[in-house]
C-alpha cells in the first residue's frame, strides 16, 4: 500500500499566520501527547506511523512547500511537485505518475489518497486499512471514505449509500455536492456520509484515466488505453516521470470528485464513525488548542473563551473580551469573534501592508 497525502492550498481562512509560504497545515499550534507543538501534516503523519500501516508516504504539493515539509518531517518522505496548480484531479494523477514512472510500482499496487490535515483519531486510520482491503479483495474499482455526520452541513460534499449493507461497506448509489441545509438535512435522513477526501484504488485503475489525457507508451499501462492514447496524439508517447510532469499542463483543471469518483461505475465506501473535524477556521482551531494563549501573550481576568496567538516579540493583554480569537504575525493583526471567523477569507485579498 501507497499513502498519497494532498497538500496544497494557503489557508486564507487562518490569516494571518497562514500564507502562501505557509499553509495552514504547517501551523504548530497542536500538542502532542508529550506536550510539545506540532502542525496538522505532523500530527497526520505521527498518527499514520503510530497506527502501523506500513506504508510509504508520498506529498504531493507545490514547490514553494519543499523547505517547510523537509524541516517539518524530515527528507525521507516522498514529494511530488506540481508546476502549476490545477485541482485535485491532476495533483492525484501526477502524484501517481511518479509512484508509476518514477518508482515503477505495479498496477496492482492498492493507492491511499488523503488529506493532509484532517483532525481525527486513531480509529481513521483502521478505517484506511479497511479501505484497502476492499480494493485488495475487488469489492469495487474505487472506494471512499465515508465519515458519519454530526449535523447537517453546507460545507460537504455528501456520499448517498445503497440501502444493503454487509457491515463493513456499502456500495455507492450516488454523490451530492455541498448542499443547502435542507438538502443536507434530507441527505442525512437517507442516511448519506460526509465525503472526507480519502479514496482507495489500484494503481493501474488511475493510469488508465491519465492515459486518457496523455500518451503513455504501452508499458506504462494497458494496451487498449495506449491505443487510445495513441489515436489522439502525434507526440511521442511518454513513458517518464519528468516528461508527463511537463506536459501538466494538459489535465483538466477539475477535482479528483468530479473527475473521477462521480463518473466510476464500480464505487464502494466504507463507514467511520469516530472523531473528524476540519480545523480551517480560527472559531474550529481554537476548541483544539490545549492553551488559550501561545507567544507573548497575557489575559486579563475578564477574558472569557478567548485565545490570544503572538508571533511577535512584543507584548499582547487582552482583557474584556468574550468568545474572541486575537492573532498576530508580521503579516497582520486579527481580532475577531470566533463565530464570524468563516467570513475571514472574503476580505483577506484587500488588506495590504501600508509603508
Amino acid at each position: 500500500m501507497q499513502i498519497i497525502l494532498l497538500s496544497g492550498g494557503s489557508g486564507k481562512r487562518l490569516w494571518p499566520l497562514s500564507n502562501e509560504l505557509r499553509s495552514k497545515q504547517f501551523l504548530t499550534l497542536l500538542e502532542t501527547p508529550d506536550g510539545t507543538m506540532e502542525s496538522m501534516v505532523q500530527r497526520v503523519v505521527r498518527q499514520i506511523r503510530e497506527a502501523r500501516l506500513d506504508a510509504p508516504i508520498t506529498i504531493a504539493t507545490n514547490a514553494s512547500q519543499r523547505d517547510i515539509i523537509v524541516e517539518q518531517l524530515g527528507k525521507e518522505i516522498d514529494m511530488v511537485f506540481e508546476p502549476e496548480r490545477r485541482d485535485t484531479f491532476p495533483a492525484i494523477a501526477l502524484a501517481c505518475s511518479y509512484l508509476k514512472l518514477s518508482k515503477h510500482l505495479p498496477d496492482s499496487e492498492t493507492v491511499v489518497i488523503m488529506p493532509c490535515d484532517p483532525y481525527t483519531e486513531a480509529g481513521y486510520f483502521q478505517t484506511i486499512r479497511k479501505m484497502a482491503r476492499c480494493v485488495e479483495d475487488e469489492v469495487a474499482d474505487l472506494v471512499l471514505m465515508g465519515i458519519k455526520p454530526t449535523y447537517p452541513s453546507e460545507k460537504f460534499g455528501y456520499v448517498v449509500p445503497e440501502a444493503e449493507s454487509n457491515g463493513n461497506y456499502c456500495k455507492v448509489l450516488r454523490f451530492t455536492e455541498k448542499p443547502d441545509l435542507p438538502t443536507a438535512e434530507q441527505l442525512l435522513s437517507q442516511g448519506a456520509f460526509w465525503n472526507g477526501g480519502v479514496f482507495a484504488f489500484r494503481l493501474g485503475y488511475i493510469m488508465n484515466i491519465v492515459a486518457k489525457y496523455l500518451p503513455l507508451a504501452e508499458s506504462c499501462t494497458d494496451a487498449s488505453h495506449s491505443r487510445i492514447a495513441q489515436d489522439r496524439a502525434q507526440s511521442a508517447l511518454i513513458c517518464d516521470f519528468e516528461s508527463l510532469r511537463d506536459r501538466y499542463g494538459e489535465f483538466p483543471r477539475i477535482s479528483f470528485d468530479y473527475e473521477v469518483a462521480e463518473k466510476a461505475k464500480s464505487v464502494a465506501v466504507v463507514p467511520f464513525e469516530g472523531e473528524w473535524k476540519d480545523l480551517g477556521t480560527w472559531n474550529a482551531l481554537t476548541d483544539e488548542l490545549k492553551q488559550y494563549t501561545i507567544g507573548n501573550a497575557h489575559l486579563g481576568p475578564k477574558a472569557v473563551n478567548t485565545h490570544v496567538i503572538n508571533e511577535l516579540p512584543i507584548p499582547i493583554y487582552v482583557d474584556g473580551l468574550q468568545d474572541t480569537v486575537v492573532v498576530a504575525s508580521p503579516d497582520g493583526i486579527l481580532v475577531c469573534a470566533k463565530k464570524e471567523t468563516e467570513n475571514i477569507k472574503k476580505h483577506i485579498d484587500n488588506l495590504k501592508t501600508c509603508i
